[in-house]
């Protein structure tokens, strides 16, 4: 069974689809049948049945899948890289993930890309917008606050953020006057990221909290924008701390103690598994976890 065989019997098995895993290969979908063809040749039994729709695994694929498990991946991973230090690395990555994490966390480990040769582009969205861009081949590699579950992508951690709640030292002390930390979050404004507000219902879920009944007062999707709607006393927030090390230095913002404990969420670097085959994407991912380590 050849390598290109196999990893077409993947793309095909995680896409659920000929045409999907075709565009992903960058192979013609004659091409991509043949490949399952052979497989199914040398097997003796089929790997998919077809249906409109596209195909749905045979037990004999799930066998297959599951006996593959990750190792191909981690052949594919290991060629690319050693193909990437046998050669003069060139071309561009494209790397999407929340702008205010890129614009404030990310340039240590971008330069690293830029020394090794790499054009980098940025793109910024959300998690669901990041996760079709990649499999759309639309971005290289991504940084999300999640860990995906499609099989498709894989990930790993690349840092993490401690949740903060602050305010403007004026506000924070309308806060702390009140007979306990609830009432005292009604008494002023909530500021959010959307109306489900995410991290502020994250930090108070953890801490007993009840989500306040009224809407925020202000909402913006970037995070930067709501440390400066908090800094000029607008009302309270939830932040990420590596937002917040200045202002709170500065004494523009004050941090609330959590009472029972503070939410840590990941930061995860994410990618197809199909992508790695490519040497830069497979050197730009090594190059990003050992930095952050």
């Amino acid at each position: 069974m050849s390598l290109s065989h196999l990893r077409s019997f993947i793309e095909v098995y995680r896409h659920r689809s000929f045409t999907a895993a075709a565009r992903a290969l960058g192979l013609t979908q004659p091409a991509l049948s043949q490949h399952v063809a052979s497989l199914e040749g040398q097997l003796g039994r089929p790997l998919f049945d077809r249906h409109a729709r596209g195909v749905l695994p045979t037990a004999a694929a799930d066998d297959l899948a599951a006996r593959l498990g990750s190792s191909l991946d981690d052949a594919e991973t290991a060629l690319a890289s050693a193909q990437a230090r046998s050669a003069m690395l060139t071309g561009t990555i494209h790397l999407a993930g929340p702008a205010d994490f890129l614009a404030e966390g990310c340039a240590p480990l971008l330069a690293r890309l830029q020394k090794a040769g790499l054009t980098v582009r940025i793109d910024v969205g959300g998690r669901e917008a990041l996760y079709e861009k990649l499999f759309s081949d639309e971005v290289d590699l991504a940084i999300t606050a999640s860990a995906p579950v499609d099989a498709r992508l894989d990930h790993a951690r690349i840092a993490e953020e401690r949740l903060l709640l602050v305010a403007a030292p004026g506000a924070m002390r309308v806060i702390d006057a009140a007979r306990d930390l609830e009432t005292g979050l009604q008494a002023i404004p909530c500021v959010a990221y959307d109306l489900d507000r995410p991290l502020v219902r994250s930090w108070l879920e953890q801490n007993g909290i009840a989500l306040p009944d009224v809407s925020p007062a202000y909402t913006a999707p970037d995070l930067r924008l709501l440390r400066g709607l908090v800094s000029e006393g607008a009302g309270w927030t939830v932040l990420p701390d590596y937002l917040c090390t200045d202002a709170l230095r500065a004494k523009r913002l004050v941090a609330r103690a959590a009472p029972v404990s503070t939410p840590v969420n990941p930061l995860n670097l994410v990618w197809a598994r199909s992508a790695l085959r490519h040497p830069r994407i497979a050197f730009a991912r090594k190059t990003l976890l050992q930095a952050s380590a």
